[in-house]
C-alpha cells in the first residue's frame, strides 16, 4: 500500500527528520506541503517532492491525499488537524496536542468524530529503553509505582540552533501556549498520564531566570502532580548548560527503581534490594513498527487492529494538555 501524504505546517523543526524517515519507509508518497513562510517552502522544495503552497486549504482540496503530517505552531496545528479530520484524513501531529485545553478539545473531538487514525508524536516514545520501562511499570515488575519523574532541558531553542521560524513561535505565548512549560513539561505530563492517570492535584512553578533578555516568557518550570498513592514531577528548562540530567526518566516502585538515561548509551538501569547500585537491563528486540513515528503511523493506518502505543494516542495527548492547563493556572500564567 502506498500512502499519499501532505504536510501542513513546516515551522516545527522536527518535520525534516520525520519526512526523511517517511521517505525511507518506501511506503508513502509526499504530495506536497503548505506553509505561509516562503523560506520554509523553498527548503521543502529543495529536499522533497510535490506541490508547495502557502495555503493549507488549497492543498487539502486535492482529492488524492490519504493522510497528513501536521508540524506548524501549537496554535496553527489545531486548525490544521480539524481541517484534515473533516476531510477524513489520518493525522500525525507533532507534540503537544495544542496551545490550550480548548484547542485540544477541538482536536480530539474532530479526530474521534471522523474515526481516523490520529497519533501524536512524542519523540521520546522512540527510545526503546523508555518503552521497556513503561511496560515494566505497567506489568507490576517494579512493584507499586509511587513516583514518576522526567526532566527535559537544554540551553534554549535559539542557543541549540533551532530555526528562526521555530524559535519565533516557541517564544510567542499565543502560538506556543506558554514558554518552556508548554514546550517541555508536556513530556512528563504525557508520561505521567500513561502510568498514573489524571492527578487529583497539580502544583505549578514557572519563572524567567533573566538569562534570556529577549524572552518575555518563562524559561524554567516544574509541575508537581499528586495522586491518591503516588507523585509525579515534570521539569522543563531552557537555560541548562550541558546534557547532564537532561531527558532522564526515573520510575520509583515499591520493589525497584528504574533510571532511563539517553545520554549514557541509551541505557536503562534497574536498582533492587539485591542490586542497590543498579544493573543495566537488556532491551529485547522491538517490532519494526516501533522504529520511528512514520513506521508506527503507517502501520496503524494499514492495520485497524494495531494498537497505537499508549504514549501516542489522542486521549493521552488530551490528558497531558489538561495537566498543562492546570499547571499554567497554578503557576499564575493563566
Amino acid at each position: 500500500m502506498t500512502h499519499r501524504i501532505a504536510v501542513l505546517g513546516l515551522s516545527h523543526d522536527h518535520i525534516w527528520g520525520n519526512l526523511t524517515e517517511l521517505q525511507e519507509t518506501g511506503r508513502a508518497e509526499l504530495v506536497g506541503a503548505a506553509d505561509p513562510d516562503s523560506g520554509l517552502r523553498e527548503k521543502y522544495q529543495s529536499r522533497f517532492p510535490g506541490e508547495v503552497t502557502d495555503s493549507a486549504e488549497t492543498l487539502l482540496q486535492r482529492g488524492d491525499i490519504t493522510a497528513v503530517y501536521v508540524f506548524g505552531s501549537n496554535r496553527e496545528s489545531e486548525d490544521y488537524v480539524v481541517a484534515a479530520c473533516e476531510r477524513g484524513l489520518h493525522v500525525l501531529l507533532e507534540k503537544p496536542m495544542a496551545a490550550s485545553l480548548g484547542g485540544a478539545e477541538r482536536v480530539i473531538h474532530a479526530a474521534e468524530a471522523a474515526g481516523v487514525r490520529f497519533m501524536i508524536n512524542w519523540p521520546f516514545a522512540w527510545w526503546p529503553q523508555l518503552r521497556l520501562g513503561i511496560a515494566m511499570a505497567q506489568a507490576g515488575e517494579i512493584g507499586r509505582l509511587w513516583e514518576v519523574k522526567y526532566r527535559a532541558a537544554h540551553q534554549g531553542p535559539r542557543e541549540m540552533g533551532c530555526s528562526p521560524q521555530f524559535s519565533t513561535w516557541l517564544y510567542d505565548a499565543e502560538q506556543n501556549g506558554a514558554g518552556a512549560l508548554m514546550d517541555y513539561c508536556c513530556y512528563g505530563a504525557a508520561l505521567s498520564s500513561v502510568l498514573l492517570g489524571r492527578p487529583e492535584r497539580i502544583l505549578g512553578l514557572a519563572r524567567s531566570t533573566g538569562l534570556k533578555p529577549d524572552l518575555a516568557l518563562e524559561d524554567n518550570a516544574v509541575l508537581l502532580m499528586q495522586y491518591p498513592h503516588a507523585l509525579a514531577m515534570s521539569e522543563a528548562s531552557w537555560t541548562q548548560v550541558g546534557n547532564l540530567t537532561s531527558y532522564v526518566t526515573v520510575l520509583y516502585g515499591s520493589e525497584a527503581t528504574l533510571v532511563i538515561e539517553p545520554y549514557a548509551g541509551g541505557q536503562i538501569l534497574c536498582a533492587t534490594p539485591g542490586n542497590p547500585d543498579g544493573v543495566a537491563l537488556v532491551v529485547p528486540p522491538q517490532p519494526d513498527h516501533l522504529g520511528n513515528a512514520s513506521l508506527h503511523f503507517l502501520a496503524a493506518i494499514e492495520d485497524p487492529n494495531l494498537e497505537i502505543h499508549p504514549l501516542l494516542t489522542g486521549r493521552t495527548g488530551y490528558e497531558a494538555q489538561w495537566i498543562l492547563e492546570e499547571g499554567l493556572v497554578a503557576a499564575g500564567l493563566k
